[in-house]
């Protein structure tokens, strides 16, 4: 069992590698006039979501904890780094939305985002802070289940309306926008470079943190989460302190998430409430349950399998219909394919391929 499992990770070591490099790839596709630049940029875009489904893959393909709010976490990350970008743009000084909001110098929560560096730790202390209060009193109450699903969905709207309603100081629905990444613009052709640097530094994020996550998937660590997702109680009698174990890798996600959101920003010029809803953080655990949970790759595919169909498909002759065509396939997967793509490809076909194997040898040796 020990052998055929090492070879299922090895299988998605792999899989995961030729992602890497066939992303690796794009920057010089784009220079040679093969993939356009609104492509490219997209691509980043995905990254970012392939890092945030990395880390509900942690949570929850392998501790079974479906949170429905990592959309809040990501928002966060993604916040913490436009207001830096907003701010290099402005020189430090007070933005125009702030003006409008009544504003008249800047915020005393908007100073440390005049730093690089402070930006960054904030990106990181920020979420991983709240999930860590949040996780702790709802894990020692060892409340599961539909029920932590329905805390993580309150938390989020619940911060999305205070977004919403601090209009002076985060522009409300609108968002903060209008800002170039932390290495200037990466539209047009004059700032491809700028564009190739970025993309290969999220790409470097990305291929660290499903190393970092591989890594302690493989652990003792890695087999206690699967022990707490299929037998929560059997694993607590045994002496191990459940609710440490579920806040930690809670919070890991949830600083993955930010991170992501980070990245997202960069690619995107914007960052808005909408980033934060519910309906977004149950589309990234769509991107889980299509690719297969408790796999990492199939995290990374399945982000990069259906935002890849809603960008080709949102717009032409299937613009109206695209979303149902997407709930079509979310719907097939859930049904038929338990274990999304990965699943597919290394358990259902295979056995599928031993059933008829086996039935022609039964036939044949019936005919001899």
């Amino acid at each position: 069992m020990k052998i055929v499992e090492k070879c299922k990770q090895n299988i998605n070591h792999i899989c995961f590698g030729l992602i890497a490099v066939a992303l690796a790839i794009v920057p010089p596709l784009i220079s040679a006039g093969s993939v356009s630049t609104p492509t490219g940029i997209f691509l980043g875009k995905c990254i970012a979501f392939a890092i945030v489904a990395i880390g509900l893959d942690l949570i929850w393909g392998y501790t079974g904890i479906l949170s429905l709010g990592h959309g809040l976490y990501f928002a966060l990350g993604g916040y913490a780094m436009a207001m830096y970008l907003k701010l290099s743009a402005t020189g430090g000084k007070i933005t125009e939305f702030m003006h409008t909001g009544g504003l008249t110098e800047l915020p005393l929560i908007w100073e440390p985002f005049n730093n690089l560096p402070a930006a960054i730790a904030l990106m990181i202390i920020v979420p991983g802070l709240l999930a860590g209060i949040v996780g702790y009193f709802i894990f020692k109450n060892r409340v599961k289940g539909v029920y932590f699903s329905i805390i993580s969905q309150a938390l989020t709207w619940a911060a999305y309306s205070v977004f919403i309603a601090l209009s002076p100081y985060t522009n409300g629905n609108v968002g903060i926008t209008e800002i170039k990444s932390v290495l200037g613009s990466i539209r047009g052709g004059a700032n491809q470079g700028n564009l190739f640097t970025l993309f290969y530094i999220a790409l470097g994020v990305l291929i660290l943190i499903y190393a970092l996550s591989a890594y302690l998937v493989s652990t003792k660590f890695g087999k206690l989460l699967v022990a707490i997702r299929d037998g929560e109680n059997r694993t607590y009698f045994s002496g191990y302190k459940v609710s440490r174990y579920k806040n930690f890798v809670y919070v890991l996600s949830a600083v993955i998430a930010a991170v992501a959101g980070a990245i997202f920003v960069n690619f995107n010029g914007s960052i808005t409430p909408s980033q934060m809803t519910i309906s977004y953080s149950i589309t990234m655990v769509i991107w889980v349950a299509i690719g297969g949970r408790g796999t990492l790759v199939g995290a990374v595919l399945g982000a990069f399998i259906m935002n890849l169909c809603e960008y080709n498909l949102s717009s032409g002759a299937l613009a109206e219909v695209w979303q149902y065509i997407i709930g079509g396939i979310f719907c097939i997967a859930i049904l038929f394919f338990k274990g999304g793509i990965v699943g597919l490809f290394k358990e259902q076909i295979p056995a599928r391929i031993r059933k008829l194997t086996n039935r022609r040898s039964k036939e044949g040796a019936e005919n001899g």
